[in-house]
């Protein structure tokens, strides 16, 4: 499943976006994008990782956009943006958490479902907080589900600040410093070629979770009516 605003990079739409970004806002609203995706739920739709890159490739190009000021703490303000991003899912998942709790059961809700979430994240929260930063979707929604069954703060913060530095660095800093080798080696700019660019990362963050809702084994079907519940 890949991001509503990926489906048009064919035509040009990330070139043109950071192009308009850089006019109107530049750093700020690249600033809101990333803390709109990582912690609200309207913010799952947009194209964090192929946006991250191309605003690498750019800050090496045009660094008026970004206020002229050092890669260094454009990426610190992009981490600082994301941690912020998934507290507040977090706490919005710790306001919502009681009420889903105390919520009368119903063909469609389950509380043992949350009861299960909670197991989850007891025993792999840590890394699911670490790894949905690059996974789409995901990484919008993993901090509320955190809240929600009330993950030890400590190690949800833990683990936020480290996903958030491994993400920006990995993505800024990827666009960033491939933009100068290419410059370097071959002459010409990465611009010229971010669709296809952002086509690739695309693939690279949805293909797993392609492969695990498609062609994962199946699990075997359960025989009584409990197991079913579970299942739903």
């Amino acid at each position: 499943m890949t991001h509503l605003l990926d489906i048009v990079l064919l035509s040009g739409f990330l070139n043109n976006l950071v192009t308009w970004i850089l006019s109107n806002g530049g750093l700020f609203f690249l600033l809101f994008i990333v803390f709109a995706e990582t912690g609200l739920f309207i913010g799952f739709f947009l194209p964090g990782d192929s946006l991250l890159f191309t605003a690498g490739i750019y800050l090496r190009n045009q660094p008026e956009g970004f206020y002229n000021l050092h890669y260094g703490i454009v990426v610190v303000l992009i981490i600082v943006a994301s941690v912020l991003g998934n507290m507040v899912g977090y706490w919005f998942g710790r306001k919502a958490g009681p009420v889903l709790y105390n919520r009368k059961e119903s063909w469609y809700f389950k509380k043992k479902h949350l009861i299960k979430a909670h197991d989850f994240y007891e025993q792999y929260g840590k890394g699911t907080i670490f790894l949905a930063k690059f996974l789409p979707i995901i990484r919008t929604f993993a901090p509320i589900i955190a809240g929600i069954v009330k993950m030890d703060r400590g190690v949800f913060f833990l683990y936020n600040i480290l996903g958030s530095i491994a993400w920006v660095i990995s993505m800024v800093l990827g666009g960033y410093f491939l933009e100068a080798w290419v410059q370097k080696q071959f002459g010409f700019s990465l611009t010229e070629y971010i669709e296809m660019i952002a086509i690739g990362i695309i693939l690279v963050t949805t293909l797993p979770i392609m492969y695990k809702l498609f062609f994962a084994k199946k699990h075997v079907v359960p025989k009584t009516d409990d197991d079913k519940d579970a299942i739903l």
